[in-house]
């Protein structure tokens, strides 16, 4: 089963970014209050950005490495995606 690396997009133009194996499941938490301490202070709009990885290690290490980017060069990630 893959693993999916996701960013949110979340009230106040905030993004969260997670991993996770079932996207759908996973957004459901974050929306109805059960996910990360950070969507319950910031309402998650919905999913800005996926990747999908075939492994847990190689989505965490993505994950961190997304998390490191600044707000603008993940506006641009995700912009690169939508573009396709």
């Amino acid at each position: 089963m893959p693993y999916y690396v996701y960013i949110l997009l979340c009230k106040g133009q905030r993004f969260y970014t997670g991993y996770t194996k079932n996207l759908k499941s996973r957004m459901k938490q974050h929306v109805n209050g059960k996910g990360a301490r950070f969507t319950r202070m910031y309402e998650p709009k919905g999913i800005a950005y996926t990747e999908e990885f075939t492994s847990r290690a190689k989505a965490m290490r993505r994950e961190r490495s997304i998390k490191r980017l600044t707000h603008k060069q993940k506006l641009q990630l995700i912009k690169r995606q939508n573009n396709q």
